[in-house]
Formats: structure tokens, sequence, C-alpha cells
């Protein structure tokens, strides 16, 4: 699946607060390689075959590595009546510059047995949640 995404340059020592003296500025919506995360949250997602099977509702991010961990996904419903989440580690999803948005790699018949939980729940505040997403997927998420 091609990403045609522009390789990095270094720009600055690592470790560096400094900032590209050649660059526009700090960006704050998006560029090539980044994108800020208000314009993440309802992106379409596909499967394989480019078939659409729901967006992006938020991601999760690690507040103490700063990686992301999972992308949760809005799957089903109309205007968010029966819709149900499904969190799925960041790294089952690629994106595909052609089709504009994520691909991940599921049959959508398997959502089903997937772990999810609806609007407004709460649901990793069960401990054992994240085990039960990664041994779902077979994904590790970043982790300490």
């Amino acid at each position: 699946m091609p990403t045609d995404l522009p390789t990095e340059r270094p720009v600055r020592k690592t470790g560096s607060l400094e900032l590209d003296p050649t660059g526009e500025g700090i960006a704050i919506d998006e560029t090539a390689r980044l994108i800020a995360s208000n314009k993440v949250e309802g992106t379409a997602v596909y499967d394989r075959e480019g078939k659409h099977l729901g967006a992006v509702h938020n991601f999760m991010v690690d507040k103490v590595t700063g990686q992301v961990a999972y992308a949760v996904l809005a799957f089903g419903g109309f205007l968010g009546l029966g819709e149900n989440h499904h969190p799925l580690p960041w790294k089952a999803l690629t994106y595909s510059t052609e089709l504009g948005g994520y691909v991940v790699d599921i049959d959508p018949g398997n959502l089903a047995g997937a772990p999810s939980h609806g609007p407004g729940e709460d649901a990793f505040a069960d401990p054992n949640y994240r085990g039960k997403i990664e041994d779902y997927y077979g994904v590790r998420a970043p982790t300490l």
C-alpha cells in the first residue's frame, strides 16, 4: 500500500529544542508527515479491499511515552445511535494516501467478536481490557 510520504531529514541535534532555521515555523494543523489530533478524529477507516468500515473516533496516547497506543474506531449505527467503539492497537492501522484514510487488515465480520464498548462507557477502567484487545488482535501496544 503506497504511503508516498517524504523522508525526514535531520534539522537539529537529537534532544535539542532548537527549531529548523529554514522551516516555516511550527505546524499546528498538518504537514506532509504530521497531522493534528483533531484532524485524525473522523478520518475514514477501510478494510483491506477498500470497503468503508467506519471512522476514527479518537485515539489513546500513553501519558508517559507520548506514543499512540490505540485508535478507537466508531463502527455501525446512524448519527451516533447504535454505534460501537472498537479500540485497535495503533500499529494495526496503515495510512493510505490513495484512500485518504486508514486501512485495517481485519474482516468486518471479525469485529463482532472484538472487544468493544458503547459511547460514554469507560471500558479502560477494567484493568483487563487492554490485555483483551492485545490478545484479540495479536498486536502489543507500546508500553513502558
